[in-house]
């Protein structure tokens, strides 16, 4: 049975407070619609946790403009640790999150109203188009690019979720077939070898890097699809050899960007694949795993160089909370869209910015 990929539906992020960044998150990016709160025990990651169960508490938020969400992650049953240096630029894992915008000098002037820590400047990609990097209050990276592909027009915030990621590799050659046989990342925007412009105020953005920018050429099928929309993954490969592993010797969980999740059906299917490809399941639910208000069956791959990429099979979202409006989704059609109205209807969940 072939398996669907609906597209991105978050990025997981550890940091110290979950609400506290929610809230900021929340303001900035628009990232207002909650899917689930949820404080529990994480114990099927063991294999990432030391071992251990560990007590965390989760916020994963969308944004009803399109792209996919945050998993805005916090450990309660111990101190979140960071990285025991400062990633640079080609250090193996997800290094930078790219958010969606619709306009991105406008987003660059409204940032920098508000005050957003801002890397850069906008400057052009290889691709020709403009971008621009900026830090949030926990040092995880984003990078602004422009996208043409919205579920609904942006208006007063005028960012979209998650748009991809950048992620280091120590071989792009090798770590292709992830991305471009599993997860249907066909399209070669370019693949240049150089120091860039636009990598530049990142930390070692000098430093003469190859870039390959990937993307799908067939639009995504699946219940979420239309929300989740277009998105994009970015390899990065130091030529020097001196990658560094993000996550070395820490948990997932903690500090930083700690997994890549698609939004998946058919997960046996995808399990055969990847397995095929030399990435069997690290992590596998194995059936309906209950997130409070949401359900679904959850998996891991682990690439090569240490990047945790997550699938979620979905069969239950809260769609309206306060009226007990919960939709299950286990009998519907793999690549059947949820009507527009019934996503739009999310927005009943909204919390506003502070």
């Amino acid at each position: 049975m072939k398996y669907v990929i609906s597209g991105i539906q978050q990025i997981g992020i550890g940091v110290p407070n979950a609400d506290d960044a929610w809230a900021w998150y929340r303001k900035h990016f628009g990232m207002d619609v909650p899917m689930f709160k949820e404080a529990a025990e994480a114990a099927l990651m063991l294999p990432y946790t030391g071992g251990e169960p560990r007590s965390r508490y989760a916020i994963l938020a969308i944004n009803l403009h399109g792209g996919g969400g945050f998993e805005i992650w916090q450990y309660t049953s111990r101190t979140p640790q960071a990285a025991s240096f400062k990633a640079a630029l080609g250090d193996y894992g997800i290094f930078v999150a790219k958010i969606k915008s619709i306009d991105v000098e406008r987003t660059y002037q409204d940032f920098l109203a508000e005050g957003v820590h801002l890397i850069s400047a906008p400057r052009k990609s290889p691709s020709g188009e403009l971008t621009f990097f900026l830090e949030d209050p926990y040092g995880n990276i984003f990078q602004v690019v422009h996208s043409e592909n919205w579920f609904n027009t942006p208006k007063k915030v005028n960012t979209g979720g998650a748009y991809g990621a950048i992620i280091g590799v120590a071989n792009i050659d090798e770590a292709l077939p992830i991305y471009q046989d599993l997860l249907g990342y066909d399209q070669v925007v370019y693949d240049e070898t150089a120091s860039f412009p636009d990598f530049l105020r990142l930390n070692e953005g000098n430093i003469i890097v190859r870039r390959v920018l990937l993307r799908h050429s067939e639009t995504r099928k699946g219940a979420f699809a239309p929300m989740l929309g277009d998105s994009e993954i970015e390899l990065v490969q130091r030529l020097d050899g001196k990658g560094k592993n993000i996550f070395k010797d820490r948990f997932w969980g903690d500090l930083g960007f700690i997994h890549l999740c698609f939004d998946v059906r058919n997960m046996d299917a995808i399990g055969t694949k990847s397995a095929e490809l030399g990435y069997p399941f690290t992590v596998d639910s194995g059936k309906s795993f209950d997130m409070g208000e949401a359900a679904g069956r959850f998996t891991y791959i682990e690439t090569k160089d240490g990047t945790l990429i997550e699938f979620v099979e979905t069969h239950k979202i809260p769609v309206a909370k306060k009226l007990g409006w919960y939709l299950s989704l286990k009998k519907r059609a793999a690549e059947k869209p949820l009507p527009r109205w019934m996503l739009n209807a999310l927005s009943l969940n909204r919390e506003k910015a502070q």
